[in-house]
């Protein structure tokens, strides 16, 4: 589905890949409601849209909060007149502990958020969609959603269920309008451990870690240019970065070598 004059909204919208996907959007002609919990980011966002930010409609909510969201589509046909494609970028990571030391408030918000946030706006939203002569609904699970990662297996398990879901819904939706996208992002350039509450482990503050792992990262407009495109091309699915891509291949071709190269790298994080 094009973009151009078509309206999106994007969950995450007040910072990382949301935001950037909402000023991606913009600059190809498109309206967007861009949605988050924060308002102070939110309006940033829309700060940064310059002279498109006529085509940018605010809204905070909580996508957890089932409520919240299924009165969304009413204000975003107000703001806009229409609703013609969804985009579940928000996300939140864990504390990076092992599964047997987490505590059981932080596994149900990573699944309030990562999955149940997506079953809230993709079930308010898709009626809408299935109204327009063409729509799309892109999921953003992780390149954790398959690979194991220690001290993020219940983020883990959050976006594999985001990738199911999805497959899923790409196969129910074949005969009607809607195209569904799922997209695997790698090693991303965000605040994603910021917004998610988390310290960082080691003691290291979010700028150091960042400056570290610098090289390593893709950086945000470039991922929600992939992710962009992909959208406009209708794509199945879609990995987001070299790492992403590699270990996606090697999942499926040694899932068992590929788990305990993943475990070597990180097993530092857990102490």
């Amino acid at each position: 589905m094009k973009v151009a004059g078509k309206t999106i909204a994007v969950t995450g919208g007040a910072n990382g890949i949301g935001r950037e996907l909402v000023l991606g959007l913009l600059a190809r002609g498109a309206r967007v409601a861009a949605l988050d919990l924060s308002a102070d980011g939110l309006e940033e966002t829309k700060k940064l849209a310059g002279s498109k930010a006529d085509r940018v409609s605010t809204h905070v909510v909580n996508i957890a909060d089932l409520d919240a969201v299924e009165k969304l589509p009413a204000a975003i046909l107000e703001a806009h007149g229409q609703v013609d494609g969804l985009i579940n970028c928000a996300g939140i990571i864990q504390p990076f502990v092992r599964f047997s030391e987490l505590e059981r408030k932080d596994i149900e918000r990573v699944m309030d958020v990562n999955f149940w946030g997506v079953i809230n706006t993709t079930k308010t939203f898709l009626p809408h969609l299935l109204e327009r002569p063409t729509a799309h609904v892109v999921n953003v699970s992780s390149m954790g959603g398959f690979l194991p990662v220690p001290g993020q297996t219940v983020y883990g398990a959050s976006k594999a269920a985001v990738r199911l879901l999805t497959e899923g819904l790409n196969a129910e939706l074949t005969e009607t309008p809607v195209n569904v996208t799922v997209v695997f992002p790698g090693a991303i350039a965000t605040n994603i451990t910021t917004n998610s509450g988390i310290a960082m482990p080691g003691g290291k503050d979010v700028e150091e870690a960042k400056a570290e792992s610098k090289h390593k990262t893709l950086p945000a407009p470039e991922a929600a240019r992939i992710i962009i495109e992909a959208m406009e091309r209708d794509a199945y699915r879609v990995t987001v970065g070299k790492d992403a891509t590699m270990m996606d291949r090697m999942a499926r071709w040694m899932p068992v070598r590929s788990a305990k190269l993943i475990y070597k790298q990180m097993k530092d994080l857990l102490g």
